[in-house]
């Protein structure tokens, strides 16, 4: 990997290099990299693996363990961009399999505890309608569902 721009560090309870590797499985445009290991010099045990770069969907991260200390939570969630509802069925079941679990709104976690947002890709269009009206009954429809549904998104976005 390149050191130009950066890296979005995930930490992990050792797990790290699980989810790497889950990760590149589930998206386009992935790659595993480079694995380093804790050294007796650090507070991990020797020759196990500290950190995993990584690529998904082209965006670099690293996957680090560093222990029990820090948790996931959905103060920051990745949002992936479906085209239609077969792009959101195939990562809603990815990310929820082997422990995953669904959320409200097109949210989910993943079984590492990763929030996600499976989001209709013309959700931002939608939300930025100048017609208020389009985008509360758009809105209001969105809320009561776990999976995103594009038909019953564009059939309220329509007014039908």
């Amino acid at each position: 990997m390149t050191t130009d721009g950066f890296f979005t560090c995930l930490w992990f309870d050792g797990q790290a290099e699980e989810a790497a590797e889950f990760y590149v499985s589930v998206f386009k445009n992935s790659s595993l990299g480079r694995v380093s290991r804790y050294t007796d010099s650090a507070p991990g045990e020797t020759g196990s693996v500290l950190t995993v770069e990584f690529t998904a969907n082209g965006q670099k991260f690293v996957a680090l363990n560093g222990g029990p200390q820090f948790k996931f939570n959905e103060a920051i969630s990745f949002q992936i961009l479906c085209a239609d509802q077969a792009e959101i069925d195939h990562y809603w079941a990815k990310l929820t399999e082997n422990g995953g679990e669904g959320g409200p709104c097109g949210w989910l976690k993943d079984r590492f505890g990763v929030s996600w947002q499976v989001v209709y890709d013309r959700m931002p269009e939608i939300l930025h309608d100048p017609d208020p009206e389009k985008v509360d009954r758009t809105m209001k429809a969105m809320m009561g569902m776990g999976k995103l549904d594009v038909a019953a998104l564009d059939k309220a976005y329509a007014g039908e």
